[in-house]
Formats: structure tokens, C-alpha cells, sequence
């Protein structure tokens, strides 16, 4: 059984402990979805590979069904589609992201990224910033072990619960 090894990163936060209840039900957020970055050797060679595509999009779901669950309410991108289409990865662009979720009418920009170094190590980030002010609200970084459905949707699971859903 593969482990998950957890080395957590507080990005621009308090103190987790002195960190208060992140209440999202009633308000809105842009998602923009889970971008993957493969800088892996295996990935210059060999190109894109489907089952990581896959992955991609099941914790890009597993994502937005727990900001769904927890009360808030995810803009429609439908406005924003081909500004979207443009940036390659908002979570490397987040006055990109901002810029687009004030135009969306959205309290937070949410974005999330998978980086695969090499098959066995991948490191997953989450970050909720408020559109207005464009500030940290939440953000999380996890390095996993292992490239499965299993190690994504865990580690996934893990930042949500212990990174942007604390209280």
C-alpha cells in the first residue's frame, strides 16, 4: 500500500491554529479548475498521458463537489471562457485569476494545481483568495507519493479538511 508523506506548507496564512472558521455558505467563488504541470523527465518524452488526465479531472470534480457541499455557490466561467482559454495555468497567474472573478462577480477566485516531478512525487496546492482584495484566504500545498487515482483524491481530501475547510 502506497503512503501518502505529507509535508504541509502554510502559504501566507496565520497560524492554522488562530485561523477562523472559513463559513463559504451563501457566497460565490470562481473556480477555475485543476491544471496539471508534468515537468518530469518521463513527460518531455513520452507527452501527455491519459490516465494523469483522468486524474486531473477527478480531483478537479472532487474539488468543486466540496466547495458545493460546504455552501458555496460556483460561478458560471461561461463569460470568462476565452480570457480562461488564454492563461495556461491560473494558479501561476493569480491577478489573472482575480482579475477574472471580480468581472464574474464573485466574492473568492479559487485555483488548484497538480505539479508532477516524476512518477513517485507530486506536490497538489489549493489557494481561495478574496476577488476584492485579491488576499490569501486559504491556501495549502501537500507533496504525495505515488501517481494513482488513490494518492490524488487522498491528498486531495487532505488539504480541504486540514488546509482550506479548518476552523
Amino acid at each position: 500500500m502506497r503512503r501518502i508523506l505529507v509535508f504541509l506548507v502554510p502559504m501566507l496564512l496565520a497560524s492554522a491554529a488562530g485561523a477562523a472558521p472559513f463559513d463559504l455558505r451563501g457566497r460565490s467563488a470562481a473556480f477555475f479548475g485543476v491544471t496539471f504541470v508534468d515537468t518530469s523527465h518521463e513527460g518531455e518524452l513520452n507527452g501527455p498521458r491519459a490516465d494523469e488526465a483522468a486524474r486531473a479531472e477527478l480531483v478537479e470534480a472532487q474539488v468543486a463537489a466540496a466547495l458545493a457541499e460546504q455552501g458555496l455557490e460556483l460561478v458560471d466561467l461561461a463569460p470568462v471562457a476565452e480570457e480562461l482559454a488564454r492563461t495556461a495555468n491560473p494558479a501561476d497567474c493569480i491577478d489573472c485569476a482575480i482579475r477574472m472573478a471580480q468581472r464574474l462577480g464573485a466574492e473568492f477566485a479559487v485555483v488548484a494545481e497538480v505539479h508532477k516531478v516524476s512518477n513517485l512525487i507530486l506536490s497538489m496546492e489549493i489557494e481561495v483568495r478574496d476577488a476584492a482584495t485579491g488576499g490569501t484566504i486559504r491556501a495549502m500545498t501537500v507533496d504525495i507519493r505515488g501517481n494513482t487515482d488513490d494518492s490524488w483524491t487522498r491528498g486531495m481530501r487532505y488539504i480541504l479538511k486540514n488546509g482550506i475547510f479548518t476552523g
